[in-house]
């Protein structure tokens, strides 16, 4: 029987844990699994059915009655449709803490998550895997930055993906998002007592991605066929 691994890469918004996790999976040939996208998605749908984000009632009536999966470019898809670029937009981000806040819709997705890794070697990212999702994950990331570089880097992949933005809004939205993921009473934001943590602040993205790679080389694991 092959082995399979799980890496789990924890952190606060905008760290560039996703952009990580997927150049990592590449790389290792895991599957990539974007838990951030899954709760934008979820915030998409809330916003489409023109419901209250921050109703908790009102989004949990959408439990069950929506699709959320990947597709082949590990984009995130809603209801069959490829919305990884509309869920990046101000709007959901604006709201997402909302919904991840939620004890129902974080369990309906959290069994979605755990069911796409069954059977696969994965890295998978977000706020609570290493701690929660997959608290039994063969290694585990808790990976930093300030919110000063975290809001550059949001700020340039908005202009990068033609979305009006400024910087002064996305480090507002930074903080935001930091305060309602640390204090939630649902798993609240904080890295595993068995995490390591990696400060990218003043990393490239490809110095982050080594690192990871060489502290998995040394816990043992390895590449997919």
């Amino acid at each position: 029987m092959i082995a399979k691994y799980s890496i789990a890469i924890d952190g606060p918004s905008a760290s560039g844990k996703s952009t990580v996790a997927k150049l990592i999976a590449k790389r290792l040939n895991y599957l990539y699994i974007d838990t951030g996208a899954m709760y934008r998605a979820f915030t998409l749908a809330v916003i489409e059915a023109k419901l209250n984000p921050e109703n908790e009632e009102e989004s949990n009536s959408l439990i069950g009655k929506i699709d959320i999966s990947f597709n082949d470019q590990f984009h995130i898809t809603l209801n069959g449709v490829d919305v990884d670029k509309r869920v990046r937009e101000n709007d959901v981000a604006n709201n997402v803490s909302y919904i991840a806040s939620y004890k129902q819709i974080r369990l309906f997705l959290v069994d979605l998550q755990r069911k796409i890794a069954r059977d696969k070697s994965v890295v998978m990212d977000g706020r609570d895997i290493g701690t929660y999702v997959l608290p039994n994950a063969d290694l585990k990331i808790y990976q930093v930055a300030s919110a000063e570089e975290r809001a550059r880097r949001r700020y340039k992949e908005n202009l990068e993906n033609g979305i009006e933005t400024s910087y002064e809004e996305c480090l507002e939205n930074i903080n935001k998002r930091d305060y309602i993921d640390s204090h939630r009473s649902f798993c609240p934001l904080h890295p595993a007592e068995d995490s390591i943590e990696v400060n990218t602040t003043n990393m490239t993205i490809e110095e982050v991605v080594e690192c990871i790679l060489k502290i998995a080389e040394k816990k043992g694991l390895k590449a997919d066929e």
